[in-house]
């Protein structure tokens, strides 16, 4: 048995092969750059996704090569509306780092109630949420909103593509507040009906479901076998939890990637403003979630900044300044914030700064800043009653190993790094595996090290965390003002 996942990410698309025991055949990568046309709009176009498909596909099957069942994720939640044809009408609204829909939020909240939201839905309105985001669309762009018939992420609209059936995972669809009741486990037609009264609400199943086969015409695009089933796939954080085994109740799943992210499976639903709530990407299965908008989007930024092309050297600089960054604190909201703050409008903060400080500082400043912001979400989640026993990290920081060791020290967790940290396509590659065979993660992807918090400087963390968490509210007039000022003299972007 040979499975091919693909993951289409912020900043990349990754494609992987991998054989019935959970080994590695081949890997690949697309890099791409999202858009980011005025302040508090992030946008990739949809057609993007399948264009990386095809290009993945291609690379990774070699002549000869059989493959037996294909597994897809996206970042997400996102907003694609296409036409009857399933043809993109725009470029697609990305996740919660995308916070153009403030007024939406705002009017909706007013309209449905923010307290009936909570209850039925899980989470509150947010910029992560779909809605408000297909409600800025019906006033921005009316014009897309008169011919828009279907809703897609990258997941659903690679499944489109390759079978030809519009579907949507139970996950993603609970993300996509204020459509779906999470306790139904289906979409609210009444609230849909009031915000995009003209689209056809995808069927939904789960991310291991069987979606449908590959046709001969997704065949001829690229290489697969016509017949073969792919699944259903989900938003590339479940998907990257499901890489890890990070899926039971207990289990907490930090992925450090572009953004971080956060889930907590849960026995039950938990509701609490400041986090989401949203059903697992298993039957049966529920997650506590949280999200900081940028985490090596900082060090991504940082590097272009500072012309340095080898981000060892600068994790070495990091590693040289010490617990601290020799007395720089930053806040990481330089794309606004998402959980447990839930402020678009938030802006970075680098405090501390003497013409003393080196970029090993800088750097060393920004791995901290991410690592308070994952405690600042872990206490959220504890006050609001999970139980966190088990920490499994993934994604490409924790390569390296610093970035980790911070975290871990800042938090007092011990974290587990399994040996596969490809993350979400190599996710996507189990649920097809599981799709049409027993298959265990567990077998698959065994445990490769444990990062044990050193108690050393955790006096100093918690002396600049406390620091960190009344930076933002000591600063928060002047981040919206500033906030204000950056859109008034933003261009604004074509209709």
């Amino acid at each position: 048995m040979t499975v091919l996942g693909v993951d289409i990410g912020t900043s990349s698309g990754k494609g992987v092969l991998v054989d019935e025991d959970g080994t590695v055949l081949r890997t690949a990568t697309r890099p791409h750059t999202v858009s980011r046309p005025t302040p508090g709009h992030v946008e990739l176009d949809a057609r993007v996704w399948w264009d990386e498909f095809v290009s993945l596909a291609h690379e990774l099957l070699a002549p000869g090569t059989v493959v037996d069942a294909v597994g897809v994720s996206g970042m997400g939640p996102c907003v694609a509306l296409a036409d009857e044809t399933d043809t993109p009408l725009h470029p697609a609204i990305l996740y919660g780092v995308d916070t153009r829909a403030t007024a939406q939020i705002a009017r909706l909240n007013a309209e449905l109630g923010r307290d009936a939201v909570l209850r039925r839905c899980g989470s509150l309105l947010s910029t992560q949420a779909v809605g408000p985001k297909i409600a800025w669309l019906a006033e921005h762009r009316p014009d897309v909103a008169a011919r828009a018939r279907r809703l897609y992420m990258p997941n659903s609209y690679l499944v489109n593509r390759l079978t030809g059936r519009y579907v949507l995972d139970h996950h993603s669809a609970s993300q996509s507040v204020p459509l779906y009741d999470s306790t139904a486990q289906d979409w609210y037609r009444p609230w849909a009906r009031r915000i995009a009264p003209d689209l056809e609400l995808p069927p939904l199943r789960w991310p291991g479901d069987v979606a449908g086969q590959v046709t001969a015409d997704a065949a001829a695009a690229t290489g697969l076998p016509a017949g073969i089933p792919v699944v259903t796939g989900t938003i590339d954080a479940w998907s990257e939890a499901l890489s890890v085994g990070a899926q039971h109740t207990g289990d907490l799943m930090l992925m450090y990637g572009s953004t971080m992210f956060l889930i907590n499976t849960v026995s039950e639903r938990l509701l609490v403003p400041e986090l989401w709530s949203t059903v697992g990407a298993l039957p049966g299965t529920r997650s506590l979630a949280g999200g900081m908008a940028t985490s090596g989007v900082i060090t991504d930024w940082l590097r272009d900044l500072l012309g340095e092309d080898d981000p060892d050297a600068l994790l070495a600089e990091a590693e040289a300044s010490g617990a601290g960054a020799r007395g720089l604190l930053m806040l990481p909201y330089f794309a606004g914030e998402r959980t447990p703050v839930a402020d678009p409008d938030a802006r970075g903060v680098i405090a501390g700064l003497t013409v003393e400080h080196t970029r090993g500082d800088l750097y060393r400043a920004a791995l901290e800043a991410t690592a308070f912001g994952v405690r600042h979400n872990v206490e959220a989640m504890r006050a609001a009653g999970a139980d966190i026993r088990r920490v499994v990290a993934v994604g490409g920081g924790t390569r390296g190993g610093l970035w980790t060791r911070i975290v871990s020290d800042v938090t007092g967790l011990e974290q587990e790094i399994r040996t596969v940290t490809l993350g979400a396509s190599y996710g996507a590659a189990f649920l097809a595996a599981s799709a049409i065979g027993e298959t265990d993660i567990d077998s698959w992807n065994p445990v490769r090290e444990r990062v044990a918090p050193d108690t050393g400087p955790r006096s100093r963390y918690d002396d600049l965390y406390d620091l960190y968490l009344r930076l933002y509210p000591a600063t928060r007039d002047i981040g919206h003002a500033l906030a204000r000022h950056q859109r008034a003299t933003a261009k604004v972007p074509p209709a």
